[in-house]
């Protein structure tokens, strides 16, 4: 099965204030964010037209920037603004939309304080995180061969490009082995998060999520546990071990790519999709996919 690259689409991508041809968004092989990392971005997700939470993506992008030690050129109500103009004019209803800003090539050090930021939008079409049929059986992992760093040896409340190398290394080992993800520990043995989803766990009726210390808060965590409390189920956020699996009824992963994912089986742990994951899992497609272009913008 071929994939389309992502340096070869039709389309166009919003690229320092101005929409240009997919194909012309360049960045030259000397760019800073290349070479050190020095850069972030967001992931989001748009249902009908409509990008979830947005401003607060664009609010958390303008914060991982400025602990990364730079400022965005643009203000968060401007880069909302262009990202529904990527929508639009890539006439995409339901897809994924990924902002990016880096230090670009005036400086090649690890120093770069006078380097130009740039920022980019682009979107495009995009399924489901994981296929369809593991949301009834649940979806497989593996403990990370990689641990979260210590929030005093790595930024790791910002969302910054560099804090995913870990990332990658660790879901590739997964699916090395036949699994899908895999489970992260943090710096100090605690369970922590998925690759690339928070994690959440239901023991005894209650849902058990880690205290987000050493990695993001995530949105969609956030809205999760928003929507578990509003239908009487006790939500507590604290140290995990990792034994405690044994006593965890149902896990499931939360996050913009996975939405809400459950997990079947973390190595000899094995998981039910239960009746809580069922019903949040419900209860958030109904919210994102219930949203509703505004009229002046469906007009546009």
């Amino acid at each position: 099965m071929s994939v389309l690259p992502f340096d070869d689409r039709d389309g166009v991508i919003w690229f320092d204030g101005k929409l240009v041809p997919w194909g012309d968004a360049k960045l030259h092989v000397l760019s800073h964010g290349l070479h050190y990392a020095s850069s972030v971005f967001e992931g989001e997700r748009a249902y009908n037209g409509v990008i979830f939470e947005m401003t607060q993506h664009h609010a958390r992008l303008h914060r991982s920037a400025e602990i990364l030690g730079f400022k965005l050129p643009y203000s968060v109500e401007a880069i909302d603004t262009a990202a529904m103009d990527v929508l639009d004019a890539n006439k995409i209803v339901d897809g994924y939309v990924r902002p990016v800003a880096w230090r670009g090539s005036e400086m090649m050090g690890v120093s770069a304080q006078k380097s130009k930021i740039h920022v980019v939008i682009a979107a495009w079409e995009w399924p489901a995180y994981f296929a369809p049929e593991l949301q009834e059986k649940g979806i497989r992992m593996m403990f990370a061969p990689w641990r979260r760093p210590a929030p005093e040896t790595a930024p790791t409340q910002s969302k910054a490009a560099g804090l995913y190398m870990i990332c990658t290394l660790s879901k590739h080992a997964a699916e090395a082995k036949g699994y899908h993800d895999c489970l992260m520990l943090d710096h100090r043995g605690l369970i922590a998060e998925a690759t690339g989803a928070n994690v959440f766990l239901v023991q005894d009726g209650k849902l058990h999520t880690p205290t987000p210390d050493c990695f993001l808060d995530g949105i969609t965590r956030r809205t999760i546990i928003a929507l578990a409390k509003e239908r009487g189920i006790e939500v507590i956020e604290r140290a995990i071990q990792p034994e405690e699996l044994t006593k965890t009824s149902e896990v499931f992963l939360t996050g913009t790519a996975a939405e809400v994912t459950p997990v079947g089986e973390i190595e000899s742990y094995k998981f039910t999709v239960g009746q809580i994951s069922q019903d949040l899992m419900a209860a958030y497609g109904d919210l994102v996919r219930g949203q509703k272009k505004p009229a002046a913008a469906s007009a546009a």
